[in-house]
This record gives structure tokens, C-alpha cells and sequence, in this order.
């Protein structure tokens, strides 16, 4: 995803414990910073006030996030992250869990679907 040993600050967009299908659907979100070789620390979840794009996008600015993980994202959103320099991995399915195992590992990105038994 980035360069090694640089950290960074992610967001997934959840519902429960799974990636959210849609951005604008997700009611939580998890937050970290990461480091290569050091892995996550400073977790917390965040229970949003009402599931939408705008209260989503808001924290993820005002968090300072780098990199945001998340289902299904509309395009207006998409771009706007983008044109703040946020790096933005879409069409993701699968548990919390897996995701960090992938960002772990240097392996997560767009369209990746981290659900036992699809080879996985």
C-alpha cells in the first residue's frame, strides 16, 4: 500500500465486525496507526451518530487519516478523498480481522474479498 516503514493513519468503514458494503452505510468506524515491522497501535472504534457519507468523510479529515478501507464507495466521495491526498481502498469484503491481517502483510487492495474459503 505505501512505502515501508512509513506510518499511517487508516479508517475501515464497518458495520460489526465486517467492511461495510456501502461507505455511506456504515453506523462505526475502526482507526489505527500503523507501522511497517512495529504493526497497529492507537485503536479505537468510533460509533458514528447517523451511518452517512458526509458524517464519514468529516472524521476521516479530522482524524487525519492516510488510507481508508471500505465497500462500495460513490464516486463524488471517492474523488473528494482523493483530491485530499487520502489514499482510498474500495469494493473490500471481509471481517476486521482479515483486513489487518492484509494490511499486515503489504497485500490489501481495491476489490479484494477476504472471506474463508475464496482461496484466501
Amino acid at each position: 500500500m505505501e512505502a515501508k516503514g512509513r506510518e499511517r493513519k487508516i479508517l475501515v468503514a464497518l458495520r460489526g465486525e465486517e467492511v461495510a458494503s456501502r461507505f455511506d452505510m456504515a453506523p462505526e468506524a475502526w482507526l489505527a496507526v500503523y507501522r511497517e515491522g512495529e504493526g497497529f497501535s492507537e485503536e479505537k472504534t468510533v460509533v458514528l451518530p447517523q451511518a452517512s457519507a458526509e458524517n464519514l468523510c468529516r472524521l476521516i479529515v479530522s482524524e487525519g487519516v492516510d488510507t481508508v478501507v471500505c465497500g462500495g464507495i460513490e464516486q463524488e466521495y471517492y474523488e473528494y478523498l482523493t483530491w485530499k491526498k487520502i489514499s482510498v481502498v474500495d469494493f473490500v469484503v471481509g471481517t476486521l480481522d482479515e483486513v489487518k491481517r492484509k494490511i499486515t502483510s503489504g497485500d490489501l487492495k481495491p476489490g479484494d474479498i477476504l472471506i474463508k474459503g475464496t482461496g484466501e
